[in-house]
């Protein structure tokens, strides 16, 4: 238990606190790229697939291809957004200008481009049928 003199800033568990927080972007990140990769490869396996079973030259969109670039590229912005988030978190720490309750922009947005994603996605595969 922290002192009552003693301000929150100083108590280690504060700093231990941020470190989990820190560590769960980093995963986020790397499973958006994880995922990212998958999609991305998923696409050329449906390739492989039909060439496969007809003679006829695959008809593809790319579709796969981009998105999944693109969520290696939001995992990529997640892990900077991460490790620069953390280092100012611990410098407020350490200086004493941490405000609490503040809300998380970081994690805001990422909650809104993906429920975007998920949206987008879902059109597209009712309009592909």
């Amino acid at each position: 238990m922290p002192n009552p003199a003693q301000p929150a800033e100083q108590d280690p568990r504060v700093y231990f606190a941020a470190e989990r927080t820190f560590l769960a972007w980093i995963r986020t990140g790397l499973g958006l790229m994880g995922i990212g990769f998958a999609v991305s490869r998923f696409g050329l396996f449906l390739r492989q697939i039909t060439a496969a079973e007809s003679h006829l030259p695959p008809r593809t969109t790319g579709l796969s291809l981009w998105s999944g670039v693109l969520l290696v590229a939001l995992g990529v912005i997640v892990n900077l957004s991460a490790v620069y988030r953390h280092f100012q978190l611990i410098q407020e720490l350490s200086s004493g200008t941490w405000r609490p309750g503040r809300v998380s922009r970081d994690a805001v947005v990422l909650g809104l481009l993906l429920a975007a994603a998920g949206v987008a996605m879902a059109i597209y595969l009712m309009l592909i049928r």
